[in-house]
């Protein structure tokens, strides 16, 4: 089975969420996530965060559309954004890793699965697509 999550994030919007004094959305990135965006261009440090909140919430999206039917196996509020985390190889290339706790409720709830994941930017828009292939 195969079950695919895309999600779109408005960059300037998201911009001024990050930016509003108080703000704990930081929080819902990784410290390698937050490390990799402080090495880009000030310019593109937004952008970049966009495109790993759009992967962070595609992967949601394809795991809930693998349980369809089903009530959720967490709640909204309940989810850790961090343990899920977007990484790149030495080429660019990102993937999901999960922290441990979170892919052990992941495989509970659908099985053995593996994931891919694409994010790309144009202009204003990130956008991100996650499959997961079921065994």
């Amino acid at each position: 089975m195969i079950s695919i999550g895309t999600d779109l994030v408005h960059i300037s919007a998201f911009a001024e969420q990050l930016a509003q004094p108080g703000s704990s959305f930081m929080e819902v990135f990784s410290a390698g996530e937050r490390r990799k965006a402080n090495e880009r261009q000030a310019s593109r440090y937004a952008e970049h965060l966009a495109g790993r909140w759009a992967a962070k919430e595609s992967f949601i999206k394809a795991w809930s559309q693998a349980i369809y039917g089903q009530p959720p196996v967490i709640a909204e509020e309940a989810v850790v954004w961090r343990d899920i985390e977007v990484r790149a190889d030495a080429w660019g290339r990102v993937a999901i890793e999960l922290a441990p706790e979170l892919a052990a409720v992941v495989r509970e709830s659908i099985g053995e699965f593996s994931s891919s994941l694409s994010i790309s930017h144009d202009g204003d828009y990130a956008v991100a697509t996650c499959v997961l292939t079921i065994q």
